[in-house]
């Protein structure tokens, strides 16, 4: 492939430098934004099978999409590699244009047959990120026919039903319509695998960056594209550098190794404020922290209670003690940044009223329940302060603490009482999340259909019908409404108890400007990043 890549040598030395971190390192080259991060569960660079956060941010940066979101209104989508499309009056077709002039980094032109493939590609190996595309009614027996390129500047994709063409689009905005360079990928299959594992350490994409080196758990590296459509980047190189540890990657920001941070602790993040060298911004993220209460259990299945631990949370305390900034206050299932997002929040702690209504409910002398607990800050931190709380109105909570594993794995099966943890959303529209929370078409113990609701034995026919309306509503407005009436209505009934919206906290070394850092984890962006002399 034709790349932009530096010499060995030159590899070599940058390797050499991301070793443990060390006092009398050297400030960043100009050319070169280094970024201190998680890099422990990049696990493949291939769009069709990466599905976690580190992976996806990557291969961000190294792909284009066929569209994008606008990372300061999610509302509003914009062309990538397709310039235009229109929808047919059914709902039911979407005809693309593909933009003229898009070269891979291989020098290979972008045309329809590329993005027709990458989409069929996704769907026919069927890994992680596939159900994003199955939600169309995509399978691998009908793909070919339903995504499909008419000439080289026209692509036509299908659904099985109407859904709201912001759906659909907001699905496409995700990482899983990376276009990738058909020609190049399948010089490299494997055994039918579509070139699966020789892309776990490739890339074929037509995005800013290149993939210039990457050592597990170590270093990414990612040199710019000269040739990339929209301009090249203003980094020659961006080095992506593992540092597990909040201390560490306060020393680096602080002595220059580094400049800009993306995992630091309350702590760490407390003293950065008195550096004049450092800024901090905050971002609104789509992860939200809730309690799902399993409606099983015959006494957190009387709405009285579910009501009384709403009353039972004290919010403003665990923000302002524990989070610390890294969450805020949220109590609707669509985060800040999402069509019909709600800033309301009527939940407060007052346990007077959380006494009435366990008097309410025959259970005046409290109850005993478990909590199934990551054994993790702030998981753990947070169901420590609840347990504190809840036992003041006779309510005596036992934490089950685990690791992600086996509390997920249980909490999945139904077998919890309550269950305390995250859901971020797979793509930036309200249907992820409603799905999600207010979405349980069967509520069987064999039900295919096994999100939030169904763990929590939340058997809710009005909310289904209600959730899948607003899928297929075509008109923004009218669906923006119905996801706010619809969130109303949950925050009064419903077994979850909606706490915290995630934050991600970025440091950055004064110069820094243009890390772009959207509301989910594959809307970042390392093109704008520039640097100016301290």
């Amino acid at each position: 492939m034709k790349r932009n890549t530096v010499c060995a040598a030159a590899v070599a030395g940058l390797m050499t430098a991301f070793g443990p971190v060390a006092a009398t390192q050297a400030e960043t080259p100009p050319n070169m934004a280094v970024i201190a991060w998680h890099l422990d569960e990049l696990i493949t660079m291939d769009p069709a099978e990466a599905y976690e956060f580190a992976g996806a941010e990557v291969i961000a940066n190294l792909y284009d999409r066929l569209v994008y979101y606008d990372i300061d209104n999610t509302d509003d989508i914009k062309g990538g590699i397709a310039e235009s499309w229109v929808v047919s009056e059914d709902g039911k077709t979407f005809t693309f244009t593909i933009r003229d002039g898009v070269t891979f980094h291989s020098g290979n032109p972008v045309t329809a047959d590329d993005v027709a493939w990458s989409l069929q590609r996704v769907v026919t190996l069927n890994k992680g990120p596939a159900f994003i595309l199955a939600e169309f009614g995509l399978t691998a027996e009908n793909v070919v026919e339903k995504v499909r390129a008419t000439d080289p500047h026209t692509l036509v994709l299908e659904t099985d039903q109407r859904y709201a063409p912001s759906f659909v689009l907001n699905c496409l905005g995700s990482w899983v319509s990376s276009v990738l360079d058909r020609k190049t990928v399948m010089a490299h299959d494997e055994n039918g695998d579509m070139g699966n594992a020789w892309l776990k350490t490739h890339e074929a994409g037509s995005g800013p960056f290149t993939l210039s080196a990457w050592r597990p758990n170590e270093v990414v590296l990612l040199d710019r594209f000269e040739d990339y459509v929209r301009g090249a980047p203003a980094m020659q190189r961006i080095a992506l550098r593992h540092v597990p540890e909040s201390g560490p990657q306060r020393l680096m920001l602080e002595k220059g190794d580094a400049d800009i941070a993306r995992n630091l602790g309350p702590e760490d993040l407390a003293a950065l404020k008195e550096n004049p060298e450092i800024s901090l911004r905050s971002i609104p993220q789509g992860a939200v922290t809730y309690l799902g209460l399993n409606q099983k259990n015959p006494n957190l299945a009387k709405p009285e209670v579910r009501q009384a631990l709403k009353w039972l949370v004290d919010y403003d305390g665990i923000e302002r003690h524990i989070l610390q900034g890294t969450k805020v206050k949220h109590q609707t299932f669509l985060p800040a940044g999402f069509l019909g997002a709600l800033d309301e929040a009527p939940y407060s702690l007052n346990l007077d009223k959380a006494r009435a209504l366990l008097a309410e409910a025959g259970l005046e002398d409290g109850f005993t329940v478990t909590m199934d607990t990551r054994n993790t800050f702030p998981t753990s931190d947070i169901a420590q302060a609840l347990q504190a709380t809840w036992a003041q109105a006779g309510i005596t909570l036992e934490l089950l603490p685990g690791d992600n594993k086996q509390t997920l794995t249980k909490y999945r099966a139904r077998q919890h009482d309550i269950y305390i943890g995250y859901w971020a959303p797979d793509y930036l529209d309200p249907h992820g999340n409603a799905s999600g929370f207010a979405w349980n078409p069967d509520n069987g113990d064999d039900s295919p259909y096994r999100l939030l609701a169904w763990r929590n034995a939340w058997d809710i026919p009005e909310y289904t019908a209600r959730t899948e309306a607003a899928l297929a509503e075509s008109d923004q407005d009218a669906r923006r409404q119905m996801y706010q009436d619809l969130q109303r209505d949950f925050l009064a009934e419903s077994p979850f108890v909606i706490m915290f919206q995630n934050i991600r906290v970025v440091a950055e070394r004064e110069g820094v400007s243009g890390f772009e850092v959207g509301p989910n984890f594959d809307v970042v962006y390392y093109r704008n990043i520039t640097k100016t002399a301290e």
